[in-house]
C-alpha cells in the first residue's frame, strides 16, 4: 500500500506540477518563480541535512577499486530474483523512454497536432499510471506480485506493438488510439514498478 501511494504521488506530483507553474505564471514573472523553485529546493535541502542518520558498523571487503566497483553488479546479477527484476525494470525503462522522448514528436509532427496537445498526451499515461496505483493494493491481497508485474510488462509490450500497428494504418481515429496506447502504457509502467518499490 506505501508503494501504491509513493507511486501515486509521484504521479501526481508530474502532473500538478506543470499545471501550478503554469497558473503561477499568470500571475507572477517567471523570475519570482524560479526564485520560489530556489527557496523551496534550498528548504529541501536543510530538511534533508538535518535528518540524522543512525551508525552502522563498517565492514571490510575486497579493497582494489575494480572489486568494490563490481562486488554490487555480481551480486545483483548472481541473485535470480533481482535479476528478473532487472529485466522488468528494463522493459518499463524502454516503454517510458517511449513515452518520454517520442510524444512531443509524435503529436506534433506525425499526427500534425498543436504543442497543446502534448501534455494531454502525458496525462494520459499518468492517469493510467496513478490508476493502476490506486487499483494494486487490492489486487496484490488476491494475487502474488510477480505475475502481477510480469502481466504489466507483457501489457506495456503488447501497447507498443498495437500502437506501432495503428500508427501505421493512421487515419482520424489516430489521436483517440494514441491517447489509449499511452493510457495503457501507464497501467502497464505502474503494475511493473509499484510492487518493487
Amino acid at each position: 500500500r506505501a508503494l501504491s501511494l509513493s507511486r501515486l504521488a509521484y504521479d501526481m506530483e508530474s502532473l500538478v506540477s506543470p499545471m501550478l507553474a503554469a497558473a503561477l505564471l499568470t500571475v507572477i514573472s517567471f523570475h519570482w518563480l524560479f526564485g520560489g523553485t530556489v527557496i523551496g529546493f534550498l528548504c529541501s535541502a536543510a530538511l534533508v541535512v538535518s535528518v540524522r542518520i543512525p551508525q552502522s558498523r563498517a565492514v571490510e571487503i575486497a579493497s582494489g577499486i575494480y572489486a568494490k566497483t563490481f562486488r554490487g553488479i555480481s551480486i545483483y546479477l548472481r541473485t535470480p530474483r533481482l535479476l528478473g527484476l532487472l529485466g522488468l525494470n528494463l522493459s518499463a525503462a524502454a516503454a517510458s523512454s517511449m513515452v518520454i522522448v517520442n510524444t512531443v514528436v509524435y503529436v506534433e509532427n506525425k499526427l500534425g497536432r498543436p504543442s497543446s496537445d502534448v501534455p494531454f498526451a502525458l496525462a494520459a499515461f499518468g492517469f493510467g499510471s496513478m490508476l493502476m496505483a490506486l487499483l494494486l493494493p487490492r489486487l496484490l491481497d488476491q494475487r502474488p506480485d510477480r505475475p502481477a508485474m510480469l502481466f504489466g510488462s507483457s501489457l506495456m509490450a503488447v501497447a507498443l506493438c498495437a500502437g506501432s500497428i495503428l500508427s501505421a494504418i493512421g487515419g482520424p481515429s489516430e489521436w483517440p488510439a494514441f491517447l489509449v496506447t499511452w493510457f495503457v502504457i501507464g497501467l502497464g509502467y505502474s503494475m511493473t514498478l509499484t510492487p518493487s518499490g
